[in-house]
């Protein structure tokens, strides 16, 4: 439902209403009990909502570019999967021994 703007004639009273498209405009101010008429307004804010809306969708290259590299930056520094232990610890192993070792 739309919110309508309207303005006194006989002591210059604005107000807004939110109202129905359908119902009848307001004839009588509250103020005053003079007429009333409906000013056009400003209008609301219209929210697209989805993919293709967004501001951060049309950004511009070089936006892109850096969002890039630090994406790679960032995925280059984190260590591989076969480098952590199920714990997230790094593993370390021992050397093994040899028969040459053992003597």
């Amino acid at each position: 439902m739309p919110t309508y703007e309207y303005q006194c004639d006989a002591c210059s009273h604005q107000f807004e209403q939110f109202q129905s498209i359908t119902a009848e405009a307001i004839k009588i101010c509250p103020v005053c009990q003079g007429s009333v008429r409906r000013l056009i307004g400003k209008g609301g804010g219209i929210i697209f909502k989805g993919t293709g809306f967004y501001q951060t969708d049309y950004r511009s290259t070089s936006y892109q570019k850096k969002a890039e590299a630090e994406k790679k930056n960032q995925s280059e520094a984190k260590p591989t999967p076969s480098d952590k232990t199920a714990s997230g610890a790094t593993s370390v192993t021992a050397p093994s021994k040899t028969s040459d070792q053992s003597k």
